[in-house]
């Protein structure tokens, strides 16, 4: 199994954008059959930390790939690239 976790910082003022993103990622599990599972989360601790979190299951590495090239991912992914200052990310099989 793999493990796909992602947080991001958004610009200031861009509350209603992050909102819309975070909604269109939750949307993906149940149309995305690669996604074995899926949570979507923001921040509750404070300033100093990222702002969204994103931790996903996938089945193969392929299947890691799979998600990423799809239409509806990278539709919901251009959003997120509009807005966000920062991203980091680490995939790890467990």
């Amino acid at each position: 199994m793999i493990r796909h976790v992602i947080m991001w910082k958004f610009r200031e003022g861009c509350e209603a954008e992050m909102q819309q993103f975070l909604d269109g990622l939750r949307s993906l599990q149940g149309q995305i059959p690669q996604i074995v599972e899926m949570e979507v989360g923001v921040d509750a601790a404070g300033k100093g930390n990222y702002d969204a979190a994103l931790i996903s299951t996938f089945r193969t590495w392929e299947d890691l790939e799979t998600y990423k090239k799809d239409p509806r991912h990278v539709a919901v992914s251009s959003l997120c690239k509009s807005i966000r200052t920062d991203r980091v990310a680490v995939d790890f099989e467990f």
